[in-house]
């Protein structure tokens, strides 16, 4: 794409003059002489074609076009200071307390081995970690950053995707054993099922395959917790069908606690994603962390 080496000249100056309410102002904010400022303005209306000002002796006051040019010029000049920001950010080195809550399985699998390398990088950031797996409200608490798995409800904080995980549903050989196992989705209806309480629809699993597509099985559960490790636990104990990321129930499927069924049909993914409040001027020490993870992280 070419660009218009003079598209930009004099929008600076113009925003400036309407922000400080005349030229005079802007000129002693800017360090200009108001002749210059007034020029400027004059020559960027006269490359328009049209009067983006309307002056007096004592002030000025934007024409129809000058709102709408003005509109504009700010929207550029926000997203230039945004740009401008990201790019000192980078250059900073991270500091400071780095608040952060994480699933406790997501914490025990994978944080506990990568933070202390984190540490090793960025030694002047001090971390304040909750493990929690309740639905953590991260601005009324004052979390800088969030790691959640599986969907995401619409809250209005940003979210970044660092990964996914495959789900896969298990149980005891024992208890596969003693009630059959299943060989498409809907026989999970007969089952006994553990699930994950803080999922959007924890009585509802989705499944793929190339034969039927999309498949909603709807599900009576016999159990609800707010634990990866519980629902693992209970699962290995013979009592009943859970499915969960695979990353939490590794040691357990190769230890033959744990067995996988329904191979064929393929789970939604479930999205491993950093949240955060704000997405203009992260700050260095959350955009380190993130980054961090996404480079560190093995699912």
């Amino acid at each position: 794409m070419a660009y218009n080496a003079k598209l930009l000249d004099g929008i600076v100056i113009f925003a400036s003059v309407v922000d400080a309410g005349g030229f005079g102002a802007a000129a002693k904010r800017l360090g200009h002489t108001t002749s210059h400022v007034s020029k400027i303005v004059a020559t960027l209306e006269q490359r328009l074609g049209v009067r983006l000002l309307n002056r007096t002796t004592r002030s000025v006051s934007l024409t129809d076009d000058g709102q709408a040019y003005y509109d504009r010029c700010k929207v550029i000049l926000d997203v230039a200071e945004e740009a401008s920001a990201i790019t000192e950010t980078r250059r900073a080195e991270p500091r400071g307390k780095l608040r952060l809550t994480a699933p406790v399985s997501f914490g025990l699998s994978h944080l506990s081995h990568m933070l202390p390398k984190f540490m090793d990088l960025y030694p002047d950031v001090t971390l304040d970690i909750e493990l929690n797996d309740r639905k953590v409200d991260i601005v009324a608490e004052g979390f800088d950053l969030a790691i959640r798995v599986g969907a995401l409800e619409d809250s209005g904080l940003i979210s970044t995707r660092l990964a996914e995980s495959r789900g896969v549903v298990v149980a005891s050989p024992i208890y596969w054993d003693r009630f059959g196992r299943p060989t498409q989705p809907t026989d999970l209806t007969a089952h006994k099922c553990i699930s994950y309480s803080n999922m959007p629809t924890p009585g509802e699993w989705m499944f793929q395959s190339e034969t039927n597509g999309t498949e909603k099985v709807k599900l009576e559960i016999a159990t609800l917790c707010n634990s990866a490790e519980l629902e693992t636990a209970l699962a290995v104990a013979g009592k009943g069908v859970t499915r969960l990321p695979e990353f939490t129930c590794k040691e357990e499927l190769a230890s033959g606690n744990l067995e996988i069924v329904l191979a064929d049909y393929e789970m939604e993914p479930l999205g491993i994603y950093a949240i955060y409040p704000h997405r203009a001027h992260l700050s260095v020490k959350v955009r380190a962390m993130v980054e961090f993870i996404r480079s560190e992280i093995q699912v």
